[in-house]
């Protein structure tokens, strides 16, 4: 880096306007255009080429000119701005996928899931074991077989009826579980 960025940078921190302005001027365009391509926001670039300098006229900012160049570190800081707001954005969907429910969205799935294990507890031994082994414990049916000493055959046949059983018990749920999942 030469003497003029390094002096440029410390002007700018130093409150200079015309200092900052011609860094600004230097760097923006690329620096907009990479996180424009990588967020595909513009409102998000212009966020993250804001942090970007202001992260740069902090003076406790990690940049050494011994290290790397003014334009590198700048890209660096560009794609680390980028990557917490994607980080951030992951953890608030996370989190609003866990709590979206309404308390009566929330008592409904109770509800729902309460009737399903009713239901599941109400059919025969024979069809439910075949529909746990399947379902909830994710067996093909040739281990099912060997499992419960049956044909290939037989275990279908439960667990089709097994199936239809559920659908049959369950369909008062299925309109209000689609419109509220």
């Amino acid at each position: 880096m030469g003497k003029t960025s390094k002096k440029l940078i410390r002007d700018a921190r130093r409150g200079q306007e015309k200092a900052f302005l011609r860094l600004f001027d230097e760097h923006h365009l690329p620096l907009f255009r990479f996180a424009w391509r990588l967020s595909g926001s513009i409102a998000d670039a212009e966020d993250i080429v804001q942090e970007c300098f202001l992260a740069l006229l902090n003076p406790n900012c990690g940049f050494d000119p011994a290290r790397t160049a003014l334009r590198t570190y700048l890209f660096g800081v560009v794609r680390n701005q980028w990557l917490k707001r994607l980080r951030r954005r992951e953890q608030r969907e996370l989190a609003e996928s866990r709590n979206c429910g309404t308390p009566e969205t929330e008592a409904y799935r109770g509800e729902a899931a309460e009737a399903v294990a009713s239901a599941i507890a109400d059919l025969p031994d024979t069809q439910r074991e075949i529909l746990l082994l399947a379902h909830y414990e994710q067996l093909s049916l040739v281990e099912i077989a060997e499992i419960t000493q049956l044909e290939i055959t037989a275990v279908k046949s439960r667990l089709q009826r097994a199936r239809a059983t559920l659908r049959e018990t369950l369909a008062a749920y299925a309109p209000r579980i689609e419109r509220v999942i």
